[in-house]
């Protein structure tokens, strides 16, 4: 039975996970938090990073009752990403693998998202609609690849809440997103805002830069709230995904939808997509709200994936990746 400790730092949350055939063990998590108003910047992102993942591996071994004789190989994400707190979790698996002489494994942050989501759902071979903070992506399985059906064209739908909430001096505490979503259910008012559906393809640009323009003006004349605005951000963007991720199961006639990432917890979205799914006779398979949110297990997940196959990341070929994209992966351990 393989053991696989996965570590996820992509963005402001860094994680360490066990993963043993397919059951998780352990997953322990922090999040650099900003003031409200502010974003977060890659160099202090990384340093956070820094000072937290090894209190996280040592918390996540124990959780999981496991020493370095245990594991069976050290999964860490290569990308996509921010590229400081990326270089950070890549160097600390490398020393982990190399101390420990254990099999290294590199993993795209996408598909990590996607096999934690399979673990946990009853769907084998799912459409999948991931959506996070820097990803939106509508994507189905074939011929070893997870393939793109449509995507953002432009910011990613958690970019663009977390802008709003900005806008808003939201807190940045449990995340902008999930504050968003508490002040949308008390909104009263529907605005009419940029809709841009391209194909299957979506742009959230026009609608964000059309709320900072009318925003202030709005509030100011008291035309609507602050409730308002999010409740009215929510609609149009996941009316935008629901649309061409119906378009997607119509293509594909999957059974399942699969959602994952870290807006994969917003109740209102899943309701949308509850219903369209519905409609068309296919199950909606919402990841836990453990796992959607970015963490070290479903690294660990996609590693042992990966090792149970041999795809196995050479120390020369470690370097992390940026711009990886979800359909880059050769994925060997699905027929």
């Amino acid at each position: 039975m393989p053991t696989v400790l996965g570590l996820e730092g992509s963005a402001n949350k860094v994680g360490a996970g066990v993963v043993r055939d397919g059951v998780i063990l352990s997953s322990r998590r922090a999040t650099y938090v900003t003031p409200p108003g502010q974003g977060f910047a890659p160099g202090p992102v990384g340093r956070h990073h820094q000072g937290a993942l090894l209190g996280l591996v040592a918390a996540a071994m124990a959780e999981a009752g496991a020493g370095p004789r245990d594991l069976d190989g050290i999964a860490f994400t290569r990308g996509p990403g921010l590229g400081a707190p990326l270089a950070v979790v890549a160097a600390v698996g490398r020393t982990l693998a190399q101390l420990w002489g254990l099999p290294l494994l590199g993993v795209n942050h996408c598909v990590g998202h996607i096999e934690m989501g399979r673990l946990l759902a009853p769907a084998r071979d799912p459409v999948v609609l991931y959506v996070s903070g820097g990803n939106t992506q509508v994507i189905a399985f074939s011929r070893r690849r997870y393939r793109i059906f449509g995507e953002t064209l432009d910011l990613a739908l958690g970019n663009c809440l977390d802008r709003l909430a900005r806008m808003l001096r939201l807190p940045n505490d449990p995340s902008p997103g999930y504050n968003v979503e508490v002040m949308a259910r008390r909104g009263r008012r529907l605005l009419e805002l940029p809709y841009v559906v391209k194909g299957m393809d979506v742009s959230f640009s026009g609608l964000l830069s059309h709320l900072q323009a009318v925003t202030p003006k709005l509030l100011a004349s008291g035309e609507a709230t602050p409730e308002d605005l999010c409740f009215s951000l929510q609609e149009t963007a996941f009316a935008m995904l629901a649309e061409v991720t119906e378009r997607a199961l119509a293509l594909t006639r999957a059974p399942h939808l699969l959602l994952v990432g870290g807006v994969a917890c917003n109740q209102r979205l899943q309701e949308m997509l509850r219903t369209m799914c519905s409609a068309r006779g296919v199950t909606l398979c919402p990841t836990d709200e453990r796992y959607c949110i970015d963490n070290g297990a479903m690294i660990a997940q996609a590693g042992w994936e990966m090792l149970r196959v041999g795809q196995v990341t050479e120390l020369d070929q470690s370097g992390i990746t940026q711009r990886y994209r979800t359909d880059e992966v050769e994925v060997t351990w699905r027929d």
